[in-house]
């Protein structure tokens, strides 16, 4: 395993851990950003500040309000003196097509994930846009 690959295995097994955070039964989902090999922000996925933690509504669907966990990382970015321009994300699962175009809009060139979502038109996007992509399993 090169250098690269064993930061990136490092990296997505601490979003893996953030993303037990979440209060999600479904699914919980982790992400980092990393830039210059610094974690600049972390999320994981759940309902908005203010909101209960529960993210399933009666039948078991995920509420459609529940903010995924690379949202919620870009968001805090934002929030911040940071600039995600340049950085990796680090995210236990690929991106859906709507948190692609906030990835590619924010500037982030490198997406590193460990699990493929079903629907994999973000990241085709992500790939015409022009941000490396890397599947890497957590070893």
């Amino acid at each position: 395993m090169n250098k690269q690959s064993k930061y990136d295995n490092s990296y997505l097994k601490m979003a893996k851990v953030w993303g037990d955070l979440s209060y999600c039964k479904r699914r919980k989902v982790g992400a980092l950003i990393v830039k210059d090999r610094m974690i600049i922000s972390d999320g994981y996925n759940g309902t908005p500040s203010g909101f209960e933690n529960i993210c399933e509504d009666d039948d078991n669907y995920t509420k459609w309000y529940v903010l995924h966990a690379e949202a919620n990382a870009i968001m805090k970015v934002a929030a911040s003196t940071q600039s995600t321009n340049g950085a990796t994300l680090y995210i236990t699962l690929s991106p859906c097509k709507e948190c692609s175009k906030l990835i590619h809009q924010s500037g982030i060139k490198r997406v590193v994930y460990c699990e493929e979502y079903k629907d994999t038109s973000g990241l085709d996007f992500l790939k015409k846009a022009g941000v490396e992509l890397v599947f890497h399993k957590i070893q």
